[in-house]
């Protein structure tokens, strides 16, 4: 009886489960689809909803987050101009067609002064360290945003500059025309160009080799963009539209130092012994200004006569800044990969890759004597022994035959103390101890100076430990054999 009533139970559970799985596979009026199928689709198409719903919430919450962080303001380098635009008014506006002509107090150059600083510079940050990729997509996305808004707004000044459309620099360099070419090199082509209020303007459209033109554009705006010198280019704008990057700078008319130098400009030299003077101090001062007068330093890193323009007055102006360097004040100089024109690299940045203002001053004294002798840093036309400008100059002025060293097509000579005190100043700059150079200020004072620019270190004066006690009468003593020295030094130097 027992085993019988086993039995039945088992036969009950059996067809229990039977029946279970006879529900799952049995075939349903959907397609014909068996009842398992079903569940498993509704469950995989239900996941795939919910996953959907999830993405599209997560990317619409990452767009309204770069929108805001944009709002606030770009950790990028160029400024934005979404509350700027707000805080301009109408009365900035100057509607003269397409192009928007200026204010007539943004068009004129101050010249009273020699600088004018429109505000602080930004503090250097990350800009000495290369940009990573997240920095690089919200600096163009910054620019983007800024050039789209700024067409509402043609013809403003926003404090960095104006804000050029692409089209509008087609229209003033007539589509970019061959014959518009005033420069040529690997960092891009100089076109003329000519804008509504008829006022010329250089405009440099950067080559995109690798990314470069998006890192001169930033090293060029960061570094001269709120400058103002009467020995500095000026930059008046910049354009950037998609893939394009332009700068606007102010248009110099008569050349760069190098066309003047060693171009075709007959027997005799229009670049008399005073004219290179001049353009000699005013390139110097316009160094000066840069590692002295802001905060922070700028390093030009590109101190060449190609890079010298000349107005119809024979003012110099420092141009090209695509690998100007910020020097911080807590830093005495930045490592970097050394870039730079052969000939005019300092042998210290060339070799260690430490970079500071002595390297610009190198780079001047290699110009100053490319000034002097007309001749160009490496010329391999000439024999060995004077192709290399720096070597050449040594060995001459160590025979004293620093006379010969004068460009011959300069027709009249200057006087002997004059040359032999540029010469010094050459030495000076080329001094391979960087800390022996002198500052940039201080050759500013040596060219301006009549005499001769002595050391800057005091010579040390003897002092004798007196036998006796008589410290009253020493110090008297001394201070009269300084009064004779002084004296002295006058009737000689009247003599003279």
């Amino acid at each position: 009886m027992v085993s019988s009533g086993n039995s039945s139970s088992g036969a009950k559970h059996s067809s229990g489960d039977s029946s279970s799985s006879s529900i799952f596979t049995s075939k349903t009026p959907i397609l014909g689809l068996k009842l398992y199928v079903i569940i498993a689709a509704t469950v995989a198409i239900t996941v795939a909803v919910f996953l959907l719903i999830f993405l599209f919430l997560r990317s619409q919450r990452k767009k309204r987050r770069r929108i805001s962080s944009l709002g606030r303001g770009s950790s990028g380098l160029l400024p934005l101009v979404f509350k700027e635009i707000d805080r301009v008014n109408e009365s900035d506006r100057v509607g003269n067609g397409a192009g928007g002509a200026k204010t007539e107090k943004e068009s004129k150059p101050i010249l009273s002064k020699d600088v004018e600083i429109e505000s602080n510079f930004r503090k250097k940050g990350s800009s000495e360290s290369n940009d990573s990729s997240t920095s690089k997509s919200e600096s163009s996305s910054a620019v983007t945003a800024s050039t789209t808004t700024s067409t509402s707004g043609e013809g403003m000044n926003i404090g960095w500059g104006r804000w050029y459309s692409l089209k509008e620099l087609e229209t003033a360099t007539d589509g970019f025309a061959v014959e518009n070419v005033i420069g040529e090199g690997g960092y891009g082509i100089v076109y003329r160009g000519v804008l509504p209020d008829g006022s010329e303007v250089a405009v440099k459209n950067l080559l995109n080799k690798k990314g470069q033109a998006e890192k001169e554009f930033k090293v060029e705006v960061e570094a001269i963009g709120k400058v103002r010198h009467k020995n500095l280019v000026g930059l008046m704008g910049y354009c950037a539209e998609g893939p394009q990057r332009m700068l606007v700078y102010e248009y110099v008319d008569n050349g760069n130092l190098e066309q003047w130098l060693h171009g075709d400009v007959g027997p005799v030299s229009p670049l008399t012994w005073d004219i290179r003077m001049k353009i000699a101090i005013g390139t110097a001062k316009g160094l000066a200004y840069l590692h002295e007068g802001l905060e922070p330093k700028v390093v030009h890193r590109d101190v060449k006569s190609s890079n010298i323009l000349l107005d119809r007055k024979w003012n110099a102006k420092v141009s090209d800044f695509g690998l100007a360097k910020l020097l911080g004040p807590e830093k005495s100089y930045v490592t970097t990969r050394v870039m730079g024109t052969f000939g005019y690299v300092s042998p210290d940045y060339a070799s260690t890759g430490m970079l500071n203002e002595g390297s610009d001053v190198y780079s001047f004294g290699v110009l100053l004597m490319e000034i002097i002798t007309g001749r160009s840093p490496v010329d391999y036309s000439r024999p060995p022994a004077e192709m290399n400008l720096v070597d050449w100059f040594k060995g001459m002025v160590g025979n004293r035959r620093g006379e010969e060293l004068l460009d011959p097509l300069i027709e009249v000579p200057p006087p002997s103390r004059a040359l032999k005190r540029v010469l010094l100043v050459c030495l000076r700059c080329i001094d391979l101890d960087v800390n022996k150079r002198p500052k940039m200020g201080q050759i500013v004072h040596m060219l301006e100076a009549e005499e001769f620019p002595f050391r800057a270190e005091p010579r040390p004066t003897q002092e004798t430990t007196s036998l006796h006690p008589y410290t009253v009468g020493s110090s008297r003593f001394q201070q009269a054999s300084k009064d004779a020295t002084v004296g002295d030094e006058d009737h000689i130097s009247r003599r003279r």
